[in-house]
């Protein structure tokens, strides 16, 4: 069964940037999905019950922290853990069961996210950052 990545962000190039950052991993047999505001974002996590999920916070119809909160409280994507992705500088005040795994700010280190993708999915990368 393969890992799976799902990115939410409302502006294309963002997503666009994740998924050249991310796309070695898609030889590591990652499949890497995406979805342009939050509501679809939380319909695709119920889907995929994906490994990973990067999510912007500013977003229409429903905005990260509460795409967060959603995934956090659901049984079923336990296993899901979340890197918000904002350009804010600080992380709102969030009960520990509904804040994201992490925080990671914009603009974004590519090696970084890259890095901790694969650390959160278990792969071995042979490169150095």
């Amino acid at each position: 069964m393969s890992k799976r990545i799902l990115i939410v962000d409302d502006e294309n190039y963002i997503r666009l940037l994740l998924h050249r950052t991310l796309e070695e991993l898609e030889l590591e047999g990652v499949e890497i999905h995406f979805a342009e505001d939050g509501v679809v974002g939380l319909e695709k996590a119920r889907a995929l019950r994906p490994e990973l999920m990067l999510l912007d916070v500013m977003m229409p119809r429903m905005d990260g922290l509460q795409v967060c909160r959603a995934v956090r409280r659901d049984p079923d994507l336990v296993g899901t853990h979340v890197v918000i992705l904002t350009a804010k500088g600080q992380a709102p005040d969030l009960a520990p069961d509904e804040a994201p795994h992490e925080y990671l700010t914009k603009p974004f280190d590519p090696d970084q996210i890259i890095a901790r993708a694969a650390e959160v999915l278990g792969i071995d990368l042979d490169f150095e950052i």
